[in-house]
């Protein structure tokens, strides 16, 4: 097996940075055992929760004697219960994915981003599962907690080729089908498809109450369209190409660019998701400090 510091995904000083962050769940979550995260359920921690009438059975010691000294009747004190999390890290491995402007290809982005932040999870005492998926889910490793199974994240991520064409909404249609308890589901990907049906499967895993986050992984040379001389455009998912000047087609393709982030936007804020624009331009290490942050603060 290859050791960690040979993987081209990870990089130690960017894991040592980071590993003074925690990932948090935004939502309740329903893990195995004990943990950092807001389970749905009662149990015995040090944040109160509520009172309720004692019935026949409970523990006498969650008693709130005070209470009863008061009003002469038996309260209850519940406690929030506190649990492990569960994460599925979904990775988009799809032709389009191989995309590269003069750097790094949106995949190798996106494989750093998931390399770190599972990392960051097994080493927090949560559970880590991998999709890999194109027009269907090629890879699935189920949700595990110890250092070996992070090996074997680490080894499909070492093996994977972006290639094929993509259905990313069939494929997170299955998955808010799949899982039973509430997760976080993180999702990376260039996302080319329309917005609407798009949206709507991100509306079903939160249905399925599930914290979603997003991260919509873009190329500089996709943002800002700066190719200045008639060239050939090829489909990396089919067999389609066009050849055209882009100044001819620069403003509208920016007009269309800007609306479509844009309701990637408004669709996730409105419906809950956690959206984050992934530029391969910026450190993957800036984007995933900005997301850790924000969601200890929200903590």
């Amino acid at each position: 097996m290859k050791q960690d510091t040979q993987r081209d995904f990870l990089d130690p000083h960017v894991l040592a940075r980071l590993s003074r962050l925690s990932l948090h769940a935004r939502t309740l979550v329903e893990g195995s055992f004990s943990g950092k995260h807001k389970s749905p359920h009662r149990g015995a921690s040090v944040e109160f929760s509520q009172y309720r009438k004692y019935v026949p059975g409970d523990d006498i010691k969650n008693v709130d004697w005070r209470v009863y000294g008061r009003s002469d009747r038996f309260y209850i004190k519940e406690f929030e219960a506190d649990t492990n999390l569960r994460c599925y890290l979904v990775l988009d491995s799809s032709g389009s994915m191989a995309f590269a402007g003069d750097g790094t290809t949106k995949f190798e982005y996106a494989k750093r981003i998931v390399a770190t932040l599972a990392h960051l999870l097994i080493r927090q005492g949560d559970a880590v599962g991998v999709q890999c998926f194109n027009d269907r889910v090629i890879r699935d490793i189920p949700p595990r907690t110890n250092a070996k199974h992070l090996h074997s994240v680490y080894d499909v991520l070492q093996t994977m080729r972006p290639e094929g064409r993509t259905d990313v909404v069939t494929v997170l249609h299955d998955l808010a089908e799949k899982i039973r308890r509430r997760a976080l589901v993180v999702v990376l990907s260039d996302f080319f498809t329309d917005t609407g049906p798009l949206l709507d499967c991100f509306q079903h895993l939160v249905f399925r109450k599930h914290d979603v986050a997003v991260f919509h992984v873009i190329d500089p040379a996709e943002s800002r369209f700066s190719v200045n001389r008639p060239v050939r455009f090829m489909d990396m998912e089919g067999p389609a190409t066009v050849v055209t000047d882009p100044a001819s087609i620069r403003d509208e393709y920016l007009r269309c660019f800007r609306a479509y982030t844009e309701q990637m936007r408004r669709g996730c804020l409105e419906f809950g998701v956690d959206y984050r624009l992934a530029d391969t331009g910026t450190s993957y290490e800036a984007v995933l400090s900005e997301f850790l942050l924000d969601r200890m603060r929200r903590k």
